[in-house]
């Protein structure tokens, strides 16, 4: 049977970086105020002319790097993002010719918004053991710097620009064990961006914390796993009381939850790969533990995989 693994991991954040503080001097904010709230230190921004097929072409070869490959062995791209170069062409075909790939392989872009890597993932894994792939590339890569209303003092403090990556393999052992995915498009007023983002940051909490808990159950069931066999949880880095909220109800210490929304802010469809790509270089995933990424975005989209590393 045809699976596919994680071979490499790679990100890449912005040189500009804007501290809670250096927000004080554009909104009514404050330092404390954001921590309290959201526990967001400081976030990278983009800088003029830096698109998201720019971040993602960093993340992406360091991603090739760490897997020991070359650009042309990858048969398929798969692009998550909410804040693409243009309305077409995709950035996944942008990003495919940046990286220099001549084979003619397939590439297109996911729009799920913050749950657009879950999404991505999914989709890439299902194109390997459908034996349609064998090298894929899924990126998620995100410009929101460019869709905040610095009118809207609650949300624009939240977010910020990143990249991340990974590089799958078709393998005869397991590693993507399975997913679960869900939308609800009534609820899709809860979260909007025309064009910039809105968000009823109350609602948006509540619907949370109960369906990331939800689709976790649901996962774990299915493979007949309760929350303490998980090695590590890398979650969304939208709010770090979300994040708590979810590690609790699974029984998991924070000591097993990788957090970087202090420094990274809520990239969206960035911060899972940004967030695996830390704790991999650290040391602190390592091979052989059970991985599990959750996420929910506008739309609502959510959903959770279960990762063999």
């Amino acid at each position: 049977m045809i699976y596919s693994r994680i071979i490499g991991t790679g990100s890449y954040l912005p040189a500009k970086t804007l501290t809670n503080y250096d927000l004080e001097k554009i909104v009514e904010t404050s330092h404390d105020w954001i921590v309290s709230r959201s526990g967001i230190e400081e976030r990278h921004f983009a800088a003029e002319g830096e698109m998201a097929s720019d971040l993602a072409l960093h993340a992406s070869r360091k991603a090739i790097e760490a897997a020991d490959i070359s650009a042309g062995e990858i048969d398929l791209i798969v692009v998550a993002t909410t804040s693409p170069d243009m309305p077409f062409p995709g950035t996944a075909c942008i990003l495919q010719d940046k990286l220099g790939i001549k084979n003619g392989c397939a590439a297109f872009d996911m729009q799920a918004v913050c749950g657009g890597f879950v999404f991505a993932l999914n989709t890439a894994d299902l194109y390997i053991r459908g034996g349609q792939a064998r090298t894929v590339l899924v990126v998620g890569t995100e410009v929101l710097s460019r869709m905040l209303d610095w009118k809207d003092r609650a949300t624009c403090v939240l977010f910020g620009d990143g990249a991340g990556a990974v590089i799958l393999r078709a393998s005869g052992q397991p590693g993507i064990i399975a997913a679960k995915l869900h939308a609800d498009g009534s609820y899709r007023n809860m979260l909007t961006a025309n064009p910039l983002i809105n968000m009823d940051g109350k609602a948006v909490f509540k619907f949370a914390v109960n369906v990331l808990a939800d689709v976790v159950d649901e996962l774990l069931e299915d493979q007949k796993l309760v929350g303490t066999d998980i090695d590590w949880l890398v979650p969304h880095q939208a709010n770090i009381r979300i994040i708590e909220a979810t590690a609790k109800k699974l029984g998991l210490g924070m000591e097993h939850v990788v957090v970087t929304v202090a420094k990274h802010g809520n990239t969206s469809a960035a911060s899972i790969p940004l967030a695996l790509d830390t704790a991999v270089r650290d040391g602190r995933i390592k091979p052989g533990q059970k991985v599990l990424i959750e996420a929910i975005g506008g739309g609502f989209t959510w959903g959770a995989a279960l990762i063999n590393w």
